[in-house]
């Protein structure tokens, strides 16, 4: 009796910060479109929402059946692609929609080859969302990792789609589990069920009374390994390399570059770098360049060049870098000076490759794990970063041992796809 009268206390509250809700999200949207008018990210953001509802039209019938996946930008999209293909093979009469809210994952994966309707996902005002809800109308909806769009939850509850998570990961920080994050907390009360990495994300949604939770671990893992089985050969590499030792340098900012050029410039060491920046923006990718006292070359000027001569590639486009992985002795990988911190591990991982990051990797459950494994080394400076990389290029036991440790990580933490798929259903 007193479980009811608190929810129904407590349904008026949850109406109310709705309301407040869709105001917030609709004066967002009116400022964004002014933002759009001076910044050339935004314009992308705004442009690309102005049609969605068109294409929906136009590409989808009444009578198609349909699955939506939803991923906040690319690593959401990667994360969530071995599932995507499976349940393609598995419902292959359905249509498949994939959402992204960023222009990082829109812009990359729009033309690809899983979907049949690659999209932006309107904000998440009622009208957009009832509007999107009606036009998909989806029989199963996926959201990868993170973002829980209420508005778009409840119209998914309104229609008894089963909806899921997966590779979700929850952290005490977030909303849910303040005091004040009830509303947040009503948004969860749609999932149909809970994949999650870890049992501490479990514990922490049995907190709030969340029974329907299966710790499936990281779709990432399953992706990552089967690129094992793609052709990832790139002649270009190949005759740069040369049967030397090469050092692959991934997703890269400029304080990693800061510490890494200095090393590049002062080893006498045998060794060829290659690096694939974050940013590849011309006037970065010059400055990189100029910074660089050893010969270099650039991806987009290789043409009629005798690779082979060259110390240092430095790969201006995208794409690739997964390929090129392949052919590291040992990787270092970026993004670990800045926030939230270190890229992607796991694909070095997967082939068995030894990797070194900055200090900020604390939010990355596999960097924790292979950090803790000895399968990768952090360093907070230029002195770390010279000694890792020596004991890397000299000792081929030491880089041996810790690249079967990194390769057998991902062995062992595959098969969250499958558990997925088996504990689903339709509508």
């Amino acid at each position: 009796m007193i479980l009811s009268q608190r929810k129904c206390i407590l349904a008026p509250k949850i109406i109310r910060m709705l309301f407040l809700y869709n105001i917030i999200i609709t004066l967002a949207d009116f400022l964004l479109k002014i933002i759009a008018l001076f910044n050339p990210k935004m314009k992308l953001f705004v442009d690309g929402r102005k049609t969605v509802f068109e294409i929906l039209s136009q590409k989808i019938n009444p009578q198609d059946k349909t699955i939506w996946f939803h991923a906040a930008s690319l690593g959401e999209y990667e994360q969530g692609l071995p599932v995507i293909e499976k349940i393609k093979e598995k419902y292959p009469s359905h249509k498949i929609v994939v959402t992204f809210f960023s222009p990082s994952g829109y812009e990359v994966r729009k033309n690809n080859n899983v979907a049949d309707v690659t999209i932006y996902l309107p904000l998440d005002i009622k009208s957009n969302a009832q509007k999107f809800i009606k036009l998909v109308h989806p029989e199963i909806a996926f959201f990868i990792k993170y973002e829980y769009w209420p508005n778009y939850l409840n119209e998914l509850k309104k229609y008894n789609t089963p909806t899921y998570l997966i590779s979700g990961i929850f952290r005490e920080n977030q909303l849910f589990f303040k005091w004040y994050g009830q509303f947040y907390r009503n948004a969860l009360n749609t999932f149909t069920r809970f994949f999650v990495q870890n049992e501490a994300s479990k514990q922490l949604l049995l907190q709030l009374g969340k029974t329907n939770v299966i710790i499936s671990g990281d779709t990432r893992f399953d992706r990552v390994a089967a690129i094992l089985e793609k052709d990832n050969s790139l002649d270009f590499i190949s005759e740069f390399k040369n049967n030397t030792l090469t050092i692959v340098i991934g997703s890269s900012w400029p304080k990693d570059e800061n510490l890494l050029v200095d090393y590049i410039n002062s080893t006498s060491l045998n060794v060829k770098f290659i690096i694939a920046p974050h940013n590849i923006k011309a006037e970065q990718i010059q400055q990189l360049q100029n910074s660089i006292t050893k010969k270099t070359v650039l991806f987009s000027e290789k043409e009629h060049k005798n690779l082979a001569d060259f110390n240092v590639f430095i790969i201006d486009t995208i794409g690739i870098l997964t390929k090129i992985y392949s052919y590291a002795d040992i990787a270092y990988v970026g993004g670990g000076f800045g926030n939230p911190g270190v890229h992607n591990l796991l694909e070095p991982a997967t082939f068995g490759v030894p990797i070194v990051i900055g200090p900020n990797f604390s939010h990355f459950a596999e960097a924790i794990d292979l950090v803790n494994l000895k399968a990768c080394m952090s360093i907070t400076d230029e002195k770390e970063l010279s000694n890792a990389f020596d004991t890397l290029i000299t000792n081929q036991n030491i880089r041996q041992e810790k690249g079967q440790t990194a390769s057998e990580f991902v062995n062992t933490n595959k098969g969250a796809t499958k558990m997925i798929l088996e504990n689903i259903k339709q509508k």
